[in-house]
């Protein structure tokens, strides 16, 4: 009863099936049905009444086409008919995943064109790539990583999400690399376009106060300034603040607080975000109007322009590589209050080693001696020579009897070392004498056993 029970609950399969059933039996029924009706109709009425059944040849006319299309035809390449929802036939903003094959020797660059094969559609776009920070925030990116997947936004046809797709760079069957650049796929469709990448702005100090400083240098007029009032800045040394008003002179500076005081030579800036348009660019590949079907060209990168016409990289003075010279900065000695210095132990305490005459107290003065002062100061001297000149032949006397001692232990060491090489050579003759008076008698002993 536990096993018929359990077998017609819900989750049986019959039951999670029986839509399917259903919807499979009525198919076959309708099927039956026309099989019964149209079974002594001709052809061309039953196609009129029923449409035309699978596997049937028909001909299809399109109006519209252009005459290099029918001109130009190859077959070589098959045409195939496919149909398009209405959704599809728009064209706007997508994004995708999309990572760089691993057999391309080059990475891909933000802005070049690449050719993109999705669903029905082959056409020429230019991506822009980014990657997705923790708070969802689309970071800007110059190149594709080499080894990970990124985000790529393009304009091109509207494509269902999930939909994968091919990325090439060119067409021209005469390349020796590899072609294939990317793969990926499909994530949602926006019409709006986030892609930020960060943005630096730097100015200098102004006028310095206790905790208040005039910026300038950052902004060129006040209405920059107050799209910017209250966002937070920082300078190289570390002090943290935030903008606060425009003042009236020079165009662009602006009134800010901070935690402790500024010096003039400090640096303040501000970290923003710019957002980046992506170009919305859309050129659909013709191959089939064309004769020769794989000499296809659109848009060029800037590397083959330059590359075809001969021209050379302007390089800019600012990205030139120079020696960095600092001056060295000096600061103002430390000062204490003396009301501070009374409370602090003596230790530390400054030490004031200067007097009154301005002579340093600790450096040694020379001193003019008496004749009595210089006579004691001949006899140390002296005394100083003999103690030095005595020790001096102790230490040669230590190191000659300390020579002579490692000469006795070196012959000694000989002496025990053929001491045990001469008892060594008694024992082993002895031995040896031994073992062959053994073989001798027992070789004996065997000769007599065999004569008898």
């Amino acid at each position: 009863k536990m096993r018929e029970g359990f077998g017609n609950g819900p989750g049986d399969k019959d039951a999670s099936t029986a839509y399917y059933d259903d919807l499979q039996q009525e198919v076959s029924e309708q099927a039956e049905l026309n099989r019964k009706l149209f079974d002594g109709v001709d052809d061309d009425t039953r196609a009129q009444l029923e449409g035309f059944r699978p596997g049937a040849y028909v001909r299809l006319e399109i109006r519209g086409m252009p005459y290099k299309f029918v001109e130009r035809f190859d077959p070589r390449f098959p045409i195939i008919l496919g149909g398009l929802l209405s959704g599809e036939q728009n064209i706007g903003f997508v994004r995708g995943r999309i990572k760089k094959h691993r057999w391309h020797k080059r990475i891909l660059k933000t802005r070049d064109p690449l050719i993109i094969s999705l669903g029905w559609r082959r056409f020429q776009t230019v991506p822009v790539y980014s990657s997705e920070d923790h708070n969802l925030r689309q970071r800007f990116l110059k190149y594709t990583p080499e080894h990970m997947h990124c985000t790529a936004t393009m304009y091109g046809p509207i494509t269902p999400p999930g939909t994968g797709f091919l990325a090439v760079q060119t067409l021209d069957s005469s390349t020796r690399d590899f072609r294939i650049a990317a793969m990926g796929v499909l994530l949602d469709l926006d019409k709006s376009v986030n892609v930020v990448k960060k943005l630096k702005l730097v100015g200098q100090p102004l006028k310095v106060f206790k905790n208040t400083a005039f910026i300038k240098g950052m902004f060129t007029s006040a209405i920059e300034v107050a799209k910017y009032e209250g966002v937070a800045i920082r300078s190289v040394s570390g002090i943290r603040g935030q903008i606060k008003k425009a003042i009236k002179a020079p165009d662009g500076a602006f009134r800010a607080t901070f935690e402790d005081k500024l010096l003039m030579s400090d640096i303040v800036f501000v970290r923003a975000w710019c957002p980046v348009t992506v170009p919305m660019y859309y050129n659909s590949v013709n191959t089939l109007l064309q004769e020769d079907k794989s000499t296809w060209s659109g848009m060029r990168t800037v590397g083959q322009m330059r590359y075809e016409q001969g021209i050379k990289i302007k390089q800019k003075k600012d990205s030139i590589y120079k020696p960095i010279v600092r001056e060295k900065r000096r600061f103002n000695p430390l000062r204490v209050p003396k009301n501070l210095q009374k409370q602090l132990p003596f230790k530390s305490r400054e030490k004031d080693w200067v007097g009154k005459s301005g002579r340093d107290v600790l450096k040694p003065q020379h001193a003019i001696r008496d004749p009595q002062a210089r006579k004691v100061n001949a006899l140390m001297q002296e005394l100083n020579t003999i103690h030095k000149e005595k020790n001096r032949k102790k230490h040669l006397k230590a190191k000659d009897n300390l020579a002579k001692f490692r000469q006795v232990q070196e012959k000694q060491r000989e002496k025990v070392a053929a001491a045990l090489r001469r008892n060594k050579k008694d024992f082993y003759q002895k031995t040896g004498a031994s073992n062959q008076k053994k073989r001798r008698s027992r070789g004996g002993d065997d000769g007599g056993d065999d004569l008898s």
